[in-house]
């Protein structure tokens, strides 16, 4: 006998989505689990589709019933890691630094499917078979402001063949809308609250680029490149730099030479800070603000130099991220310890 139903816990998905999970006795029903995820106990192990991952004899079910889970251990299995806001009865799941280190070694783009400010459907992957700049931003920096830069850039090499796509790491789409209308540009822009791209290509700030090629192929990873040079002054890189070198690729096929060094790896503590992000993300939009700041606070001991936790965490709660204390406290501390993850084009 199974007995009584202790809980429906939240489950948070690899890709930013949320489904209700019956548990008992803190382990989760198998079959939810399973259509959640799509992760299904054999015999084998843990298959998805023509996948299997070998348990090797560890077990990952109630010892009194195979048809309830143990979370923790199903998730390191596959390579996963899990927050917990236990007070909640939320958890959420990212993909271990070793199992983004295995995904690298592809050097293909990871799959990207967001939406636009309106709800509707934007795929990196539909502008493959050309030369492509993901270009990342956010209401809570000053490159909100430069999707006109990006317009110009797209308008003057739109006779090469590349093609921006824009992504917007905003906890709400109505934070990006007016940028958005006000630049009216015909390049897409998807709105990622789950900051899924953030993750998957290693961004850690914004405004950040990734050059793809036509197979898919990163050829440039993650950085610092503004739309225009509105803010040379705090950033301390002039655009136009980041902007002749994607001429030069775009038009002449030459990738400067410091795209051949890897984008820096995150460590199993920075990936989980973007987990507990998430967690925070889906308390502020029921809003628990102090249940996300409490998110918001782990997140950053695990990741203290990530601005898409910190800065971005700030406009979430309804701080100010451009002129308030907490910002200015935590750029004068970042400033002075040489701008910790700030990349910049060359």
């Amino acid at each position: 006998m199974r007995g009584m139903l202790s809980g429906v816990l939240t489950l948070i998905d690899a890709d930013g989505r949320m489904h209700e999970i019956p548990t008992w006795a803190g382990y989760a029903e198998a079959d939810a689990l399973t259509a959640a995820t799509g992760w299904k106990l054999r015999s084998a192990g843990l298959c998805k589709d023509d996948v299997c991952v070998p348990l090797f004899g560890r077990n990952v079910t109630s010892p009194a019933d195979p048809g309830l889970i143990d979370l923790d251990a199903w998730a390191a299995a596959l390579g996963l890691l899990v927050a917990h806001d236990a007070d909640h009865d939320i958890s959420s799941l990212m993909p271990s630094a070793g199992w983004h280190r295995m995904a690298a070694m592809s050097g293909k783009a990871p799959a990207l499917d967001l939406a636009d400010v309106d709800g509707n459907p934007l795929s990196f992957g539909d502008l493959s078979g050309s030369k492509r700049v993901l270009v990342t931003w956010a209401s809570w920096c000053g490159c909100r402001h430069e999707l006109g830069g990006w317009q110009a850039l797209q308008d003057e090499l739109a006779d090469a063949g590349v093609k921006l796509f824009s992504v917007a790491l905003d906890a709400d789409p109505e934070d990006a809308r007016p940028w958005i209308e006000a630049a009216s540009p015909s390049y897409p822009v998807a709105i990622d609250s789950a900051h899924v791209t953030a993750e998957r290509f290693g961004i850690t700030n914004v405004p950040s680029v990734v050059w793809v090629d036509e197979d898919d192929n990163i050829v440039k990873p993650p950085t610092i490149a503004p739309g225009d040079n509105q803010f040379a002054e705090f950033t301390q890189i002039d655009a136009e730099q980041h902007h002749d070198l994607l001429r030069a690729w775009v038009r002449d096929g030459v990738l400067p030479e410091c795209t051949s060094a890897e984008a820096p790896e995150r460590t199993d503590d920075e990936l989980l800070a973007l987990a507990h992000r998430r967690i925070a993300g889906h308390h502020q939009r029921a809003g628990r603000t102090d249940a996300a700041r409490r998110q918001l606070a782990v997140a950053l001991d695990l990741a203290p130099w990530d601005w898409t936790v910190r800065r971005g965490g700030i406009a979430m709660t309804g701080g100010d991220p451009f002129l308030g204390e907490e910002f200015t406290s935590f750029w004068e501390k970042w400033d002075a310890s040489g701008r910790p993850g700030y990349t910049p084009t060359t």
